[in-house]
């Protein structure tokens, strides 16, 4: 199959309960560096842009936390096996050629370690990260060493663990018992599978302790972007004007190019300010006919797009915008959901609000509208 047809899911398991790690809450969702560790995670394939989608696998008694999530959901099993084997028959029928299996509780993976077990996928079934154990290995019995361990040929797993779909799908149809991980399940198979290099960073959190690590790791690599965007547009004679997607009745229009939505306009210039991409003009000139009345869903998606194949995901998206009328309240909550939905976002990650400039200036003036926003932009 050609590369151009692959499709890449990243299949997440968050179905434990992660009782070691401490607390009233699985560990999935306590707070890590600002948001929870199943955020910090999907971000990070969500970023990468040779994964073309994530499934999370989830626990039934966990739906106040992942609702506020938008991914997709599957329940897990009773196992870690069951779980997820349910998240890979979910995904048969959907063209999937290559899944990577994570672990959600390894919220600091790298883009390099998921790279590398991609680009090992090129040539081989399987592929999985793994750190080769350079300390000395004792036995032990009753708190005393019993004896030492020959350390040749030992590996630390890790995960993302990758494989052709059909290839740990029918593994794990085939697996009697419960296996370690997938790898386990692929070799009991017959599956070679080839060993990439895992990263000293990319922990599972298993115990207390591990949040404080995994927080300094975050805080230390993560690269954090700041961008703003500000936009206008003139009423014209016209029955409704379009602002952050959403159609409102009006007595003007909102003269423009494309469709003049302001709000959207400037949303794209703050992602784009946040890559230091410039503008809306720069990707999409006004000079060139084929953006007369276009849908600026296209201008916003690009955008989204251009950050996530940088590395880049979303954290928020902060617009305010600047008019009399129309009334912004009654129409916030639609606005909120489509421009999400566009930058694929939970709708908690979006805010839209807007205020009035006392009868002031042009918008006081009521000759048009004005919007201004900012991103923010993560890469993990």
């Amino acid at each position: 199959m050609s590369e151009q047809h692959q499709k890449t899911v990243a299949l997440i398991v968050a179905a434990g309960r992660g009782t070691r790690a401490g607390g009233q809450l699985p560990k999935q969702w306590h707070p890590l560096a600002g948001h929870r560790v199943a955020d910090w995670t999907l971000a990070a394939f969500r970023a990468h842009p040779d994964v073309d989608d994530t499934l999370l696998v989830v626990h039934p008694d966990d739906t106040e936390h992942y609702s506020t999530l938008s991914v997709e959901t599957v329940p897990g099993g009773a196992t870690r096996d069951a779980s997820v084997r349910n998240g890979l028959e979910a995904l048969v029928g959907r063209d999937v050629t290559h899944v990577l299996i994570h672990d959600v509780a390894r919220a600091t993976v790298s883009q390099q370690v998921i790279s590398d077990v991609l680009a090992a996928l090129k040539n081989a079934k399987a592929a999985a990260p793994a750190i080769a154990v350079t300390d000395a290995l004792w036995r032990g019995a009753d708190g005393k060493v019993t004896g030492t361990q020959d350390r040749s040929g030992l590996y630390r797993a890790q995960t993302p663990q990758g494989f052709d779909f059909k290839t740990i799908l029918t593994a794990h149809h085939s697996f009697q018992g419960q296996a370690a991980d997938d790898v386990e399940v692929a070799r009991v198979a017959g599956v070679d599978v080839t060993i990439t290099e895992g990263d000293e960073a990319n922990l599972k959190i298993t115990t207390p302790g591990d949040f404080a690590r995994a927080e300094r790791i975050l805080r230390g690599t993560m690269d954090i972007r700041l961008g703003n965007g500000f936009d206008v547009h003139a009423f014209e004679d016209g029955d409704h004007v379009v602002l952050c997607g959403v159609t409102i009745p009006h007595s003007h229009a909102l003269k423009g190019h494309s469709d003049a939505d302001v709000g959207m306009h400037a949303v794209t210039d703050a992602i784009y300010g946040a890559l230091a991409e410039g503008d809306i003009g720069r990707h999409f000139p006004p000079s060139e006919m084929e953006w007369k009345d276009a849908d600026s869903a296209i201008f916003l998606k690009h955008a989204v797009e251009l950050a996530r194949s940088k590395g880049f995901a979303i954290s928020n998206i902060d617009c305010t915008l600047i008019c009399e009328r129309p009334k912004i309240g009654p129409n916030a909550a639609k606005m909120i959901a489509r421009m999400a939905d566009l930058m694929g976002l939970p709708s908690d990650r979006v805010s839209i609000k807007a205020t009035t400039s006392e009868r002031l200036g042009f918008t006081g003036r009521e000759e048009g509208i004005a919007a201004l926003a900012t991103a923010t932009l993560v890469k993990p």
